[in-house]
């Protein structure tokens, strides 16, 4: 049975829709939500370039939770959300982990060029590392 669920959430059109899926999930297993979403920390640049980027990074992704906070309450359905500074599958791997959870749930797809490459990458690197169920939503 599906007690707890992560959803890795980056505010894409995938990621919306595996949230659409990740609240049918909940409310249907009446199972606890985790919405995670990480603020990747750039691979180049100098710090100051690093920090600012961060700090971009952390700022969107404190709006997107935001947005789905209303989404959450609107559907009933009992959410942590939760915001990280990291690499994404590394976060997404460890967050499961730590919260014991039964499914991981991911878009296929990230944002733009770069990010599809990533979250490819992502997305790959979750399915292969995880000690949970994956669920990949189209």
């Amino acid at each position: 049975m599906i007690k707890k669920i992560l959803l890795a959430f980056d505010g894409s059109e995938p990621s919306r829709k595996a949230f659409d899926f990740a609240a049918d999930m909940a409310s249907r297993y009446q199972a606890e939500l985790y919405v995670l979403t990480v603020a990747q920390v750039p691979e180049f640049g100098e710090d100051v370039e690093t920090e600012a980027v961060i700090e971009h990074s952390r700022l969107y992704h404190a709006r997107l939770l935001h947005g789905l906070r209303d989404r959450v309450d609107r559907l009933g359905i009992k959410a942590q959300l939760e915001m990280v500074v990291g690499h994404p599958a590394q976060q997404i791997l460890d967050h499961a982990e730590e919260r014991g959870v039964d499914l991981i749930i991911l878009g296929h797809r990230g944002r733009g060029m770069l990010d599809r490459w990533r979250l490819g990458s992502v997305t790959h690197r979750v399915i292969s590392d995880a000690e949970c169920a994956v669920t990949v939503v189209r």
